[in-house]
């Protein structure tokens, strides 16, 4: 789930760069390296979730999402609405993994016992 939420924040970030350039006059040079430089990282970040360090940048780029808003005011809200679904498919998807862990051990404890 937290794969889908960055995927789907690539491309918001993409979309925010004209936004940057032609309605808040942010320089084109850092609109693109801000904007484009976010949606791949978001990317990257999601084919790379297998690693508890991508869950890290994961929560950065909600922040630098989040920061966008003092280029571009409407991404304050708009960071905060990923930063929410982030967040929420973040600990659904621990609490999923601890039931299957859970559900795995008591599958295991029921094969052991004699019958």
């Amino acid at each position: 789930m937290c794969a889908a939420m960055l995927s789907l924040e690539a491309i918001i970030l993409g979309l925010s760069v004209p936004v940057m350039i032609s309605v808040e006059d942010v320089h084109k040079t850092a609109a693109l390296v801000l904007g484009l430089g976010l949606a791949l990282l978001c990317i990257l970040v999601a084919g790379s979730l297998r690693r508890p360090q991508a869950y890290l940048v994961g929560h950065a780029i909600q922040v630098a999402a989040i920061a966008m808003g003092f280029l571009v005011p409407i991404m304050f809200f708009v960071g905060l609405m990923f930063a929410a679904l982030w967040f929420g498919a973040f600990f659904l998807g621990r609490k999923i993994e601890d039931d299957k862990a859970r559900w795995a051990r008591e599958a295991a404890e029921a094969d052991d016992e004699p019958r």
